[in-house]
């Protein structure tokens, strides 16, 4: 099938090259989550793509062929209204640093900037996460050992 700009032969919706692509888009979407990636760009001979997580962008164009669909949004645990302590990375959410052990915070508790209120698990390191804000747990959004994306709201929060 011709462009009707340049008059030059395209591919048709599920070609080989169309396949292709898809495919390298695929691939780096795996390495992002795998290497706990914001943010990627290759350049290859028929392929142009930038991968942005966090809803910001994401785009993916190969000269002479139509723009593969972006991957859907991840669904979002809750929505929730208000102040909030975001999820500053891709991982395993955990509410205590053991299974046995006491939740870092519970609803009601004050919590400052250096309150540490959960570890994110990410390529089998666990990072402290802290409330980087002042005020009252209002809403504990979800659950320990739940997989959690970058800026997923985990806690509700009523700042002081």
């Amino acid at each position: 099938m011709a462009d009707e700009k340049t008059g030059k032969e395209r591919p048709v919706a599920g070609t080989p090259s169309e396949g292709a692509a898809l495919d390298t888009i695929h691939k780096l979407v795996d390495l992002m989550e795998k290497h706990g990636l914001v943010e990627v760009e290759v350049e290859q001979a028929d392929l142009a793509v930038r991968l942005r997580k966090g809803g910001a962008e994401v785009t993916a164009a190969a000269p002479a062929s139509p723009a593969p669909a972006a991957p859907a949004a991840p669904p979002k645990a809750e929505s929730a209204p208000g102040a909030t302590i975001n999820s500053p990375m891709v991982g395993t959410f955990y509410a205590s640093s053991s299974p046995e052990g006491e939740a870092f915070v519970k609803v009601g508790d004050h919590v400052t900037e250096e309150t540490v209120v959960c570890i994110i698990e990410a390529m089998k390191v666990f990072n402290e996460i802290r409330a980087e804000m002042s005020g009252t747990i209002e809403k504990v959004l979800v659950k320990s050992a739940q997989a959690v994306e970058f800026g997923q709201p985990l806690f509700a929060v009523r700042p002081d």
